[in-house]
């Protein structure tokens, strides 16, 4: 434990320096090369440090997120007797996440692409006494296979077509040979559509986007660390990095990136509608980070990459913060999950009720335009207006669904905190708390639930977390405050052009949008706050008789998704399995092979075992018929007869 955070605050310690190097200081691009690390028959790999400002930026979410889960983690994993294991499982985590982000070729990026969805299996699956969390790992292993055959034929496709996995050479090649074809006979697409198409796919598995996005709110059966790790610095930001690290690629294949336009605001939309009735605390913010990867996808597709790297780093600080603080009130509350069993928590948790506040205020982007806002108003809006401004494929219908969102993401931000944290303690008589599935941590966890009395004020029996996890939150609070105003001008405006290398192309941003853009934004964010109010404080009953309806119940079961794929996957792969197995293997194989030379063998040697009575005048009989039709056939066919 000790030796696992201490690496990671040195890497941490480290990553700093660097990216201040590239906003402030002199800090150029360079690439270290470590070692040879495959090279067959023109097929080569060196294993390489790219440090350029993309890498830069990643290498400071990744390490200052991990490093403050680590150190949040010995309080909120003291108990648990597998401690060891879960710290392990986090530093590989974040190893293979800088393998990824440091890579110079595409079969390193691949190693640590790889490197976190076998970590993501392990930490999702820690407490493997639960079925639940069993189930998890193997949903969220199985869906990233998915998208993982798509990206590794992209990567394929690129060497194909350009003879090379190394990221510049890729880049050259393409640029010189834009209109490049690649097809099966007459059927033939242009080369830098299939290639980008193809490694977007993994993306969509990676960063959890609509069709390929199941996995990550079951992520949640793993600890509450690990959502935050997952969710805001590593895994579900590696295909928007990827995505941003081959922006020369998607530059030049207009249809791809009209497709990812698409995809990402399809997924901003459609996670926020169903964010909107989920009751447990951290699934509420899993499908936020669902609909915020969306924001970054369709800011990469209509070509503002700064702005969806923008995001990227702003999302890391208040996301996590949002994470760690649904840990903290879960640790207060006894590992109580579920908001409707909450309330009153407020004045029992006051810094945790602060931090939640202000990475609330983070996430749905609260500013005034001119004046300035919280972290996420800088990065979110510039995504919004970037879509406005675009004429690429899907731009406009990426604007609207980014307001939409939005609007949603305001009303079920604050229906969290409201139904967390003001009101009366409601309370679960229900309750299990069999979060861990440990024997030791639920009996502590029923001692410490049976020794708290209901206070008289209406507040729920909760207790603030230990310092050790506050820290690791106050640190968070300060980035969602800061680090929109702070580096706005280094990601999207005049700096930009010298904080951004040819990492990733800059597009700086402009500000000649009607004035109901620039303020759209903050109206939508608004008025979902005055609908939480109305619901959740004045109007109580009105949020339970809206419960109760069927649009509620579509949300809730998440547009049914899971269910369709349930059908046509599972039961539609076993249907076909049986229609093999019975039909095609049983009955035609089988029946008409082994099986089949069986059985006629078993009818004639039944019929000719019949034959065999035993008795010699039945034997006799049957020579005398023998003798009689050979003499028959002697006489009639001449056999024996005169010449």
């Amino acid at each position: 434990m000790a030796i696992t955070t201490a690496s990671v605050g040195i890497s941490l310690a480290l990553s700093w320096p660097i990216f201040i190097g590239f906003v402030w200081g002199e800090e150029t691009a360079r690439v270290i090369e470590l070692f040879r690390f495959i090279d067959v028959a023109g097929f080569s790999s060196t294993w390489s440090v790219r440090i350029d400002t993309l890498s830069a930026i990643m290498l400071v979410v990744v390490n200052t997120v991990s490093f403050l889960v680590h150190v949040y983690s010995i309080g909120y994993m003291a108990e648990d007797p597998h401690r060891a294991r879960f710290f392990s499982y986090l530093s590989f985590f974040t190893f293979s996440m800088l393998a990824l982000v440091t890579a110079n070729d595409f079969l390193q990026l691949f190693f640590g692409w790889e490197g976190v969805g076998v970590a993501s299996y392990l930490l999702i699956g820690f407490w493997y006494q639960k079925r639940s969390a069993n189930d998890a790992s193997i949903k969220a292993f199985v869906t990233n296979r998915v998208g993982d055959f798509g990206f590794a034929l992209g990567i394929m496709a690129a060497f194909f077509c350009y003879g090379s996995i190394q990221y510049d050479v890729v880049f050259e090649a393409a640029a010189a040979a834009p209109d490049m074809m690649l097809g099966v006979g007459e059927v033939q697409f242009r080369a830098i559509e299939v290639v980008t198409f193809l490694l977007f796919i993994g993306a969509m598995g990676k960063s959890a986007q609509f069709f390929l996005h199941v996995w990550l709110p079951d992520a949640m059966e793993g600890p509450t660390p690990v959502s935050a790790l997952i969710h805001a610095a590593t895994m579900v930001t590696a295909g928007v990095f990827m995505v941003a690290r081959c922006g020369e690629l998607f530059e030049m294949a207009p249809l791809t990136s009209g497709f990812v336009t698409i995809i990402g605001a399809s997924t901003a939309f459609f996670a926020a509608t169903v964010g909107l009735a989920q009751n447990d605390i951290k699934r509420v913010i899993a499908y936020s980070t669902c609909s915020q990867l969306g924001y970054m996808f369709f800011a990469a597709g209509v070509g503002a990459y700064n702005a969806a790297m923008f995001h990227l780093f702003t999302h890391a600080f208040f996301k996590a913060l949002l994470f760690l603080g649904a840990g903290s009130v879960i640790h207060g509350l006894h590992h109580e999950q579920d908001m409707r069993f909450m309330g009153g928590v407020r004045k029992p948790m006051m810094i945790t009720w602060a931090m939640m506040t202000i990475g609330t205020l983070a996430l749905i982007g609260f500013g005034i335009p001119g004046i300035g806002g919280f972290a996420g108003f800088y990065s979110k809006d510039a995504i919004i207006e970037a879509a406005y401004g675009s004429h690429g494929i899907g731009a406009q219908f990426a604007f609207w669904c980014g307001l939409g969102a939005a609007l949603m993401t305001s009303f079920y931000s604050w229906r969290l905190a409201f139904m967390t944290f003001e009101g009366k303690y409601r309370g679960n008589p229900h309750a299990h708390h069999d979060d861990h599935a440990h024997a030791a941590h639920d009996d502590h966890a029923h001692a410490a639930h049976d020794d708290h009395q209901k206070p008289a004020d209406g507040s729920a029996p909760a207790h603030e977390s230990p310092w050790v996890m506050l820290v690791p939150l106050i640190v968070l609070a300060i980035g969602a405050v800061l680090a929109g105003a702070v580096f706005a001008p280094y990601f999207l405006g005049h700096h930009g052009a010298e904080f951004w290398d040819h990492a990733i192309p800059f597009h700086e941003g402009h500000h000649e949008f009607p004035q109901w853009v620039l303020w759209a934004p903050l109206v939508v964010t608004v008025t979902g706050f005055l609908l939480a109010i109305i619901f959740y404080l004045w109007k109580p009953s009105a949020s339970k008789a809206m419960a109760k309806g069927p649009l509620h119940a579509f949300l809730y079961n998440k547009w049914y998704v899971d269910e369709i794929y349930d059908f046509i996957f599972v039961k539609g792969a076993r249907a076909l399995g049986d229609i093999f197995w019975k039909w095609g293997d049983q009955k035609t194989i089988d029946g008409l092979g082994p099986d089949g030379v069986a059985s006629t063998s078993r009818f004639f040697s039944r019929n000719l075992r019949r034959l065999q009575t035993g008795f010699v005048y039945h034997y006799s009989f049957i020579m005398l018929i023998a003798a009689v039709a050979f003499g028959a056939y002697a006489i009639f066919a001449g056999i024996g007869g005169a010449p």
